[in-house]
Order: C-alpha cells, then structure tokens, then sequence
C-alpha cells in the first residue's frame, strides 16, 4: 500500500464499505422499491406510469440511493440479482393493485439470466394483465452493449405485452443504425438535457432534435429530473407526452395505492 494516493485508497475503502452493505442487503432481503410518479403533461394530475427504482437499507436501517451503488455492481453478479429482486418485488406490486402501471429497471446483463428469466414468466403466468401494465427500461448505454441481443429479447417480449423504455437517453453513444433496429415504445429524456432547460437555450435545441427523433419513429417521450415549474412549463409547450422529477413526486416506499387498499380492507 506504500505510495498509494490517500483519495484513491479513501475512495477504495468507501466502495468496499458499500458492496458490504449491498450483499448482506441481499443476504437478508432489505431491498426494496421506491415508486416515482410519471406524470402526464397536459393533465399533471394523472400518472401514466409509475417508475420502481430499487433501493437497499444499510445497517442503520437508511435507505441507500441506487446512485450510491448502482456503478459499483451493475457488472456483477450482485446486479444480477438486484434486477432479479427488483423484477420478483415490481411484478407482487402490479398483481396487487389491478390499475397500477409500473416501469422497472434492468441492465441488458440480465437477459439470458435464467433466474431473471425465470422470475418474469412466473409473474406473467399468474395474472394475464401483467404484461400490458409492465414497463422494462434498459439504459442507453447499457442496450449499445449488445445491441443484437437487446433487439431479439424486446421483440419477443413486446410480443407478450410488455412495454420498453430507453432510459436516460442522450447520456450514452446510441448508433443510430441500432436506434432505428431497436424499436422501444418510450424514450426517456436524461435529466442532463432538462434540468434549467427553460433558461437554456442550447438544451432547449437538444431536447427538440431529441423530441422530434421521438416523433418520427412514434416514441412516447418522457422528461426525466424536472424540478420546476417554468422547465415542466416548456416542456409541455414543445411537445413532450410526460414529465418525472421531484416537481411532481419524490420516490417513496410508501405509494398511496398501498394506503387505499388498506382502506378499502378496513371498510
């Protein structure tokens, strides 16, 4: 260890802590999904879609952020079974709430994953309208892996119902050969391009060449990191079919359908 940077060995020892926590957050089933509202823009008031954004607990009970460990383990096998976990927990939640539409994550590592696999045809086999309520979102970057591979599994799961979103669209290096091949139903906007967007004009012209990309292959688009009145203000006006953010709803492990359905069982 003689010479080693002190921030590099800092920064190594910070990781180590933080692949700790994610193992015995899987050893000991605290992973769970925080559910973010997808609004839609001309009527803010009605979520198209809800987003499960999956979550561990470290050893205080606090519930570590996926930008805390996310990087560190989307290469292995511990990101292999967070998507399973996340998968098994999303598709409970859409078989008990019939009206719920709900968009998961997933890295293109997991296809092929037989427990992922797995996992998906068991929670389809047990209610017909899974399908049709189930959003996978697969990142740019992530689906440029393989994209052979990505292609064939979305079309024989959009065959079944399910939906796809690419998620944080403009952060990676699509090759538009592949983006015209890869047919997703819903393209996600990075919150890089949003962000301030209503006082900046040359994210304003991305995010218009990116909304009018949409536009021609009949792509739902979705603003990701909207915060404030004036950017949900512009994105509506050019045109965007929905907005997410902490403007309209920070994740929560405790979404109001859960509430309502206790409710109702206490009536």
């Amino acid at each position: 260890m003689h010479g080693q940077n002190p921030l590099d060995m800092a920064l190594a020892r910070r990781d180590s802590r933080m692949l700790h926590t994610v193992r015995e957050a899987i050893a000991h089933g605290d992973v769970l999904l925080a559910f973010q509202p997808v609004v839609q823009a001309r009527e803010p008031a009605l979520a198209a879609f809800h987003e499960g954004l999956v979550r561990v607990l470290d050893e205080t009970g606090r519930i570590v952020p996926a930008s805390e460990f996310i990087p560190l383990i989307e290469d292995t096998e511990h990101g292999r079974i967070l998507d399973c976990i996340a998968l098994e927990r999303g598709l409970a939640e859409l078989a008990s709430e019939p009206g719920l539409r709900l968009s998961l994550n997933m890295s293109a590592r997991s296809i092929g994953y037989r427990k992922w696999t797995e996992t998906l045809h068991r929670g389809l086999s047990g209610d017909p309208t899974v399908a049709e309520r189930l959003i996978l979102e697969i990142t740019e970057s992530s689906a440029m892996l393989v994209p052979e591979l990505v292609i064939s599994f979305m079309d024989d799961l959009q065959r079944q119902g399910i939906s796809f979103a690419m998620d944080d669209f403009g952060a990676g290096y699509t090759a538009l050969r592949h983006f015209k091949e890869f047919n997703f139903d819903i393209l996600k906007i990075d919150g890089q391009f949003i962000t301030g967007i209503a006082h900046d004009p040359d994210n304003q012209v991305m995010t218009r060449a990116i909304a009018s990309i949409a536009e021609q292959f009949d792509l739902f688009t979705v603003a990701e990191s909207v915060e404030n009145a004036s950017d949900a203000q512009y994105l509506t006006a050019i045109g965007i079919d929905c907005l997410q953010g902490y403007y309209y709803g920070a994740p929560t492990v405790s979404p109001t359908w859960r509430d309502d359905a206790s409710k109702r069982a206490s009536a």
